[in-house]
């Protein structure tokens, strides 16, 4: 006798008592567990089943919470809880920011979706039930781009559980990722960016924007530019440090991180005219404001160029909201602040520089990233190919 469960368990009697027989694995090793039903022999069905499901269901939740206090999940875990385990284990290798965006969605979405699924394990999981959760998100309006993000952890999570041989195979591997929107930002014109830094300059985030649509920089990398890493003689700025935002007990914490998103970002780049003349006034007017605030002034990052007037970092989500409200206010049409840096690529693409030069200044990993995101706008490359092909034909009518 026995209903359905997320371990295996059916009722057996002893000594004239019911109990339910439940089978855990742990090290790899099964084991029968006994749990009194508190009735006995000849007791109806339904009282028994009732009985049988709240004791089997009392014993899953305290069995999943001891594994995952313990760091020792098994196949058996159901899985929500296999992923809050996994999320525990892996934060001391997470940056804060990745280790916060991990934490919404394990209890966000994945919490809401699999929690009331406990029949759903870690060993029972499978590629039509990783479709059903990926097509629940795209029902819920989810883009694909977000999509991608909660494949890519639970992949990884179970990846982890295949290594630690909970399972004999990552069941994600066995279907395919969800395709990227593709996306093409809403980039300005030469004049509109030549428009939009004339009327910004006296703005406090006016250094970040220059830095940006001079720079091709990404926001935390722009909000990360600190003094020390100019060169003035040669001209150049080493970018080693970025700016991440995040919450600790519903506190916004804003940290510099000498972690860039990958090798190639950590890169050394020239700095044009107009950016250092920038940077200049930019340290004259810390060093005014610093002899103005007096005390009041924070002196704990006096190495960062991007500050506000009392010496405190500026925040990447109040960058995001006052660009757009500049934008409003100046009557300037709208786009993202990450934009700027799609401006500053597009610029140089439109004057035919070539790619690989491009791909070098943004930091991008490898070509390939630069080529699927600017590829539209490399005329001067088509052109060119264009070129070799129309001297070929032209030969073969001689």
């Amino acid at each position: 006798m026995g209903t359905q469960n997320t371990l295996a368990a059916s009722v057996q009697p002893k000594k004239g008592r019911l109990y339910a027989v439940i089978q855990v694995k742990e090290n790899g090793k099964s084991k029968a567990v006994w749990r009194s039903l508190g009735l006995p022999e000849g007791t109806g069905k339904s009282k028994v089943n009732k009985a049988f499901r709240e004791v089997v269901k009392k014993f899953e939740n305290e069995y999943a919470e001891r594994l995952a206090r313990n760091g020792r999940p098994s196949s058996d875990i159901s899985v929500f809880k296999y992923m809050c385990a996994y999320l525990k284990k892996v934060e001391p290798n997470l940056q804060k920011s990745t280790f916060q965006s991990y934490h919404m969605m394990v209890y966000g979405k994945i919490k809401r979706y699999f929690e009331p699924k406990p029949q759903l394990t870690v060993g029972t999981i499978t590629a039509k039930d990783i479709e059903k959760f990926y097509e629940h998100l795209f029902a819920k309006n989810v883009v694909a781009n977000t999509v991608i993000h909660y494949h890519a952890i639970l992949h990884k999570a179970f990846q982890k559980a295949f290594k630690d041989e909970l399972i004999d195979a990552n069941p994600f591997d066995r279907i395919d990722r969800p395709k990227k929107n593709k996306f093409h930002g809403e980039n300005y014109s030469e004049e509109e960016l030549v428009t939009l830094l004339e009327l910004t300059r006296s703005d406090s985030i006016y250094p970040a924007i220059m830095l940006g649509g001079g720079l091709g920089l990404r926001r935390s990398e722009a909000l990360g530019v600190r003094w020390s890493r100019i060169d003035w003689d040669k001209k150049t700025v080493l970018l080693d440090t970025k700016i991440i935002e995040y919450k600790v007990n519903g506190k916004t914490v804003i940290d510099p991180v000498e972690e860039m998103k990958n090798k190639s970002s950590r890169r050394t780049l020239p700095l044009p005219e107009p950016v250092l003349e920038m940077l200049s006034e930019e340290k004259e007017k810390q060093s005014i404001y610093r002899k103005m605030f007096k005390g009041s002034y924070n002196r704990k990052y006096d190495d960062f160029v991007c500050v506000n007037e009392l010496g405190e970092l500026i925040r990447p989500s109040y960058v995001t909201q006052y660009f757009s409200d500049l934008l409003k206010k100046y009557g300037l049409r709208h786009i993202r602040f990450h934009d700027l840096r799609h401006t500053f690529a597009s610029i140089l693409i439109g004057q035919d520089v070539p790619l690989i030069n491009v791909s070098n200044f943004l930091g991008h990993s490898d070509l390939s990233t630069t080529a699927n995101i600017y590829a539209h706008l490399d005329k001067a490359s088509k052109q060119a190919s264009a070129n070799i092909i129309t001297g070929i034909l032209n030969k073969a009518k001689d």
